[in-house]
């Protein structure tokens, strides 16, 4: 039986009586809004949808301007409790529909989100459609009309959803408390809607020609790599078709591959890498440059088309894209742009300080999640390297190798960094030897030498699998979960993969919750001090500002506290800060 009925009363009010029946309103009311078109950047609202838990009335404004005014006082009232379905994109949209500075209306507006609140609830699951969360926690099937109908009374009747968003709040927010992630809601996830739409909204310059420069050069560098890969094996051969690579590969050149797939051996990129190792073959060479190749132009192509009328990427953030807090981006993902390579750095030069401010400046956790782990694992040892400031690996490489830090040398701090972030990733004894190109012997010999002189991290990684695999999920240091039912799965492989993210859940999570919180305290500062700077972008552990003139040295102060003192843990968060005209220039 359904848990709840959907009220049909539906009423048409005017601007008198909307704002008549929201000053009776005592309890929280669910919202929702109708917006003119797709664009996020040129919003208009059609209309806006309300709800209490017995009736559902909808207001269609006669005009922007109008439902501006109404709704600035009213959504910015923090006493008036409100309920919005993925308050983000809602937000972001009611900025661009204002054209003005709406700030401080958008980090009072809003108290409950159920996409948040279900998001905390299962961060695996695969969607979190409104329709498919009033199914599931209030046994509603809704039926939706056609929305691209010409006549369609749903498609400026928004009261639906307000009305779902009230109820299916009240349904979820106890059950959030009860995993004691109220926390995480309240001081995390909520603050970063506001936080985030207000960074999308402003996007960031992008400079048009310079890219599309890159992306003609990289066209004919595709082209002339082709020719030379077709030159080594005498003829013309799709380089993207698995089926003919096959072909070319394991027939014609009479390699064997190094996993094995249905239609033969795989053609992917960690196959043929690997391949290319073991044979140093010239054609393969090319189609690895050709594949490099390709994916940068293809990601330079992407953000040409993604540049708005006003000569800016608003990049959209995902709060629900990964399963352990960590944020996604699209159109364009601005995450997956390489950061040490040099094509890489080509494409963040394109991106640069907007007309009237002085310079970007980037701010950015230095290792981050090593020093989680130091925390969580209570490693003496490790913590002792980040409280003394020397360099974490030289400083884990002396007491591995037995030798002074300054004997360390390149070889021996390069095994030892891949093994510590390997740790945090789950990586076996064979994963290591395979990524240091050494002996599963030598690899074995290593970890052991690892967990010889840091204990405190062999057990901390033994607990929080113990931990998982006992009450079903791994928490961060905040209280985030992260379920893991297939910790104990009868399969292996599915057991192993569960395993290894189980490892990593705890330590990820946190990093992604410390970097909300700096980034909501910095949106707050920002917005209380009467900044003209903006912060713009959030890549991994990077945040990115516009610096008004005048304000930089402020701002820098401001951002650097705000980061290194977020939280408390056993070592110093250390906040890495560079300036420049553009994004790779700001670098460090």
């Amino acid at each position: 039986a359904p848990l709840a009925e959907l009220p049909t009363e539906v009423q048409d009010m005017n601007s008198a009586e909307l704002l008549s029946w929201l000053g009776s309103q005592q309890g929280t009311l669910g919202l929702a809004f109708e917006f003119a078109g797709q664009d996020q950047e040129a919003s208009e609202i059609v209309a806006v949808g309300f709800a209490n838990e017995a009736q559902r009335v909808f207001w269609i404004p006669s005009n922007n301007a109008d439902a501006v005014d109404l709704l600035s006082t009213w959504l910015g009232d923090s006493s008036r409790k409100k309920a919005l379905y993925d308050s983000k994109n809602t937000l972001r949209r009611l900025l661009a529909a204002c054209n003005q500075d709406w700030s401080s209306k958008v980090a009072n507006g809003i108290d409950y989100d159920p996409l948040l609140l279900s998001y905390l609830l299962n961060p695996v699951r695969r969607g979190y459609d409104l329709d498919d969360l009033a199914c599931e926690y209030l046994g509603l099937q809704i039926e939706r009309g056609d929305p691209s109908a010409m006549f369609n009374e749903q498609a400026v009747d928004p009261s639906i959803d307000a009305w779902l968003a009230l109820v299916l709040s009240e349904a979820m927010h106890p059950m959030v408390s009860q995993q004691n992630q109220l926390d995480v809601y309240s001081r995390i996830e909520l603050p970063s809607s506001s936080a985030l739409a207000q960074m999308e909204h402003a996007g960031i310059k992008v400079n048009r020609n310079m890219l599309e420069d890159q992306f003609e050069s990289l066209g004919h560098e595709v082209t002339q790599i082709a020719q030379e890969a077709y030159a080594i094996i005498g003829h013309e051969v799709n380089l993207a078709s698995p089926k003919q690579l096959q072909t070319v590969l394991f027939e014609e050149l009479g390699m064997t591959g190094t996993k094995s797939v249905k239609t033969g051996f795989s053609t992917n990129a960690a196959a043929l890498n690997e391949l290319f190792e073991q044979t140093q073959h010239p054609f393969l060479e090319k189609l690895l440059a050709h594949r490099e190749s390709s994916k940068i132009r293809q990601m330079v192509e992407i953000v040409v088309k993604s540049i708005s009328s006003d000569g800016r990427v608003h990049t959209s953030y995902g709060q629900t894209g990964t399963s352990t807090g960590r944020l996604s981006s699209e159109n364009p993902n601005l995450q997956n742009i390489p950061i040490k390579t040099e094509r890489g750095r080509q494409i963040r030069a394109a991106f640069e300080v907007g007309e009237g401010f002085e310079t970007l400046l980037t701010a950015d956790y230095s290792q981050i999640e090593m020093r989680i782990m130091a925390h969580l694992s209570e490693d003496e040892g490790i913590i002792e390297a980040f409280r003394s400031g020397e360099d974490l690996h030289r400083f884990v490489g002396a007491r591995i190798f037995g030798v002074e830090p300054a004997e360390v040398t390149t070889s021996m701090r390069s095994k030892v960094k891949a093994m510590s972030y390997g740790l945090v990733y789950g990586l076996s004894e064979y994963g290591l030897a395979k990524q240091l190109r050494i002996s599963n012997a030598e690899a074995k010999q290593l970890m052991s030498d690892y967990f010889a002189r840091f204990g405190g991290v062999r057990r901390y990684l033994a607990a929080v699998v113990d931990v998982a695999k006992t009450e079903g999920f791994t928490t961060t240091t905040f209280g985030r979960r992260r379920p893991f039912d297939d910790l104990n799965s009868k399969i292996f492989q599915i057991r192993e993969n569960a395993r290894r993210a189980a490892l990593n859940a705890p330590i990820q999570g946190t990093a992604a919750d410390i970097m909300k919180l700096a980034m909501n305290q910095i949106a707050a500062q920002l917005q209380a001090d009467g900044y003209q700077s903006r912060m713009l972008l959030q890549v991994h552990d990077e945040l990115v500002f516009e610096v008004a003139t005048g304000e930089l040295e402020r701002l820098t102060a401001m951002v650097t506290q705000k980061m290194g003192n977020v939280v408390e843990l056993s070592v110093p968060l250390e906040v890495h800060v560079g300036t420049g005209k553009n994004w790779d220039s700001a670098g460090h």
